[in-house]
C-alpha cells in the first residue's frame, strides 16, 4: 500500500491499509491511523496526527513551519480528525506555544489552496471552499462554513453553522447560525437551509430567527440586547450558544443590516 517512490521517514508511525502514492514525504514524529490515502507530492511534516480514513490530495502541506516570527522552534503538533479530507495544495501550519497545536475536526472538507495558519481550532463537519485563507488562532465552529476566496483575519471566531459568502474580508466574529455576506461583513439572515438539513425544526429555527431579531434588527446595543433576550425569550441551548458566543466576543461582532435592508 506504500509506493517505493514516497520517501517515508524510519520513525514515522503508519497503520494498516494506508495508501502513500509515489513522491509523496512523510516526516518523522509523524502519526497517520487507519484507511487514510496520501497523494502524490503530499507532504506530512513533524507533528503530524492525521486520523481514520482521511484523503490528502497531491500537493497538499500538513504541519508546516508557523508563518509567525515568534516560532522559536518549539516543539507543536497538528491534528486532522478523521473522515477529513484536504485538497490539492493546501496548507496547514502547526501550533506556537501560544495553544501548542491546530486542530481540524472530523468530516472536514478543506479544499484546494486554502491556508489554515497556526493555532486554529476548526470543528467537525467544516468546510473551507477554495483559496480561503486563515489567519493564526482562528475558531471555528461545527458545520461552519466558509465560502471562496475569502481571508479571516487573526483571532477571530466563526460560529457553529453559520455560512460566509465567497470573497468575504472577515475582520469580526460571526455568531452561530447566521449568514455573513457584504463589505464590510454584515448580518444577512440566519443559515435556515442549512439548519434544515441538519434536523432543526421549526420552532428552533424560529426562536434563532426571533434571538438575531433583538440583536440586529431593534436598534438595541449588544449588551442590552442580550439582557432582554435571557428576560423575555425561553431558555433553550440555541439561545444560551448565541448569547455566551457574542459576550465572550472579545473582537466584536460583525455589523447588523442597513437601515434600508430593515426596511
Amino acid at each position: 500500500m506504500i509506493q517505493p517512490l514516497a520517501y517515508i521517514h524510519p520513525e514515522a508511525k503508519i497503520a494498516q491499509n494506508v495508501v502513500i502514492e509515489p513522491f509523496a514525504i512523510i516526516h518523522k514524529d509523524v502519526e497517520i491511523q487507519e484507511g487514510t490515502w496520501i497523494g502524490s507530492h503530499a507532504v506530512i511534516n513533524e507533528g503530524a496526527r492525521i486520523g481514520k480514513n482521511c484523503r490528502i490530495y497531491p500537493g497538499a502541506v500538513i504541519s508546516s513551519i508557523p508563518q509567525d516570527l515568534k516560532f522559536k522552534g518549539e516543539y507543536t503538533r497538528t491534528f486532522i480528525g478523521d473522515n477529513t479530507t484536504i485538497r490539492e495544495y493546501a496548507t496547514i501550519s502547526r501550533g506556537t506555544e501560544e495553544h501548542w497545536k491546530t486542530e481540524i475536526g472530523a468530516n472536514c472538507l478543506i479544499m484546494a489552496y486554502a491556508h489554515v495558519a497556526h493555532d486554529c481550532r476548526i470543528g467537525d463537519h467544516c468546510i473551507l471552499t477554495n483559496n480561503v485563507q486563515m489567519a493564526g488562532h482562528v475558531h471555528m465552529g461545527d458545520w461552519a462554513i466558509i465560502g471562496g476566496s475569502s481571508s479571516v483575519l487573526q483571532f477571530t471566531k466563526i460560529g457553529a453553522h453559520a455560512m460566509v459568502s465567497g470573497g468575504s474580508l472577515v475582520r469580526k466574529d460571526v455568531p452561530p447560525y447566521t449568514k455573513a455576506a457584504r463589505e464590510p461583513l454584515a448580518y444577512t439572515g440566519i443559515n435556515s437551509i442549512g439548519l434544515r438539513r441538519r434536523g432543526y425544526d421549526n420552532e428552533q429555527i424560529n426562536q434563532i430567527q426571533e434571538i438575531y431579531r433583538y440583536i440586529y434588527l431593534r436598534g438595541l446595543n449588544n449588551a442590552d440586547a442580550l439582557t432582554q433576550i435571557e428576560l423575555e425569550l425561553p431558555p433553550s441551548d440555541e439561545r444560551d450558544e448565541i448569547v455566551n458566543f457574542i459576550r465572550s466576543s472579545e473582537r466584536g461582532i460583525m455589523k447588523g443590516p442597513s437601515n434600508s435592508e430593515r426596511e
